[in-house]
């Protein structure tokens, strides 16, 4: 199944006194960069997230932000009571040293004593954290889900422009071919006037070496390896794009054989048509690898 590297997926959610907002996107990446960005305050929320992603994309630059606000109006207070007894023991050692140089001191208030730091805390409870970060994993989820449904819409847009560019390329071959069998008897005159050439004014040269010299130079011009690779390189793109697994890599590597093929057919061309067919599948391949750098 193809899937395209890029998608997008966002959500809300809210549990007293918390509330949050999810987002979850992914670009092009030659290999699987993972970034997240949570609260590092709940326990196990980020390697759970790590591995939600991690076991359904393969590919890609993917980045999940969660920003999560908690609403003080619903937020209690209480006492910290192992702050506030080192606070009170300090007090009165403090008294005391002062009492034993004669030094009077203003009595403290319990308002004194309350806005001291850390004595007065956010009450929390206990399994707070731990109900939270079960509740925004099962979120997650469902978030990774659309996400993959929009991964797998746009890779099946991707798989259609595929299969219309592999169609492109077979035409062009086929065309290629019957050129290169049009040339055939062509190429072969024209190697047989060269050799008369040859030999009008090459006094002394030996016939059978030069026929040897021109018949190399026929191979070299042969185009029928790279047309029966191309052909081999159509089928086994449409092969790929039917594989149920990541193929990204193995599309991307197959374009790169398809333009050395295309190159060398026009390398060994010889005529302006095969030239220009030969053109013409370079720019439907560089068309096809583009779309092949998005696929996962």
């Amino acid at each position: 199944m193809i899937r395209s590297m890029t998608g997008f997926a966002s959500a809300t959610g809210a549990r007293a006194p918390f509330s949050w907002a999810w987002e979850l996107r992914a670009v092009n990446a030659r290999g699987l960069d993972l970034r997240l960005r949570v609260p590092d305050w709940i326990e196990g929320l980020e390697p759970g997230l790590r591995q939600l992603i991690a076991e359904v994309v393969q590919r890609g630059s993917v980045t999940l932000s969660l920003r999560l606000t908690r609403d003080e109006a619903t937020t209690g207070a209480g006492l910290n009571r192992a702050t506030l007894a080192a606070m009170l023991d300090a007090m009165a050692e403090i008294e005391q040293q002062a009492h034993d140089r004669g030094v009077a001191l203003a009595p403290a208030t319990a308002a004194d004593i309350l806005s001291l730091r850390g004595v007065l805390e956010e009450a929390r409870p206990a399994d707070e954290t731990e109900g939270l970060a079960g509740l925004l994993l099962a979120e997650a989820r469902a978030l990774v889900a659309d996400f993959q449904a929009m991964r797998t819409a746009e890779g099946r847009a991707l798989q259609a422009v595929l299969q219309a560019q592999l169609t492109e390329i077979a035409a062009l071959t086929d065309q290629a071919a019957t050129l290169a069998e049009a040339r055939r008897d062509s190429v072969a005159d024209s190697l047989k006037a060269a050799l008369a050439r040859v030999m009008d004014v090459a006094e002394g040269a030996d016939p059978q070496r030069v026929a040897q010299e021109l018949a190399l130079i026929a191979v070299k011009s042969d185009v029928t390896e790279e047309i029966d690779r191309l052909r081999a390189h159509v089928e086994a793109a449409r092969a790929l794009l039917t594989d149920k697994a990541p193929v990204g890599r193995k599309l991307d590597f197959l374009t790169q054989e398809f333009n050395r093929e295309a190159n060398t057919l026009c390398s060994k061309a010889g005529s302006t048509d095969l030239t220009a067919v030969g053109l013409a599948l370079k720019a439907v391949i560089d068309q096809m690898r583009e779309q092949v750098q998005n696929i996962e």
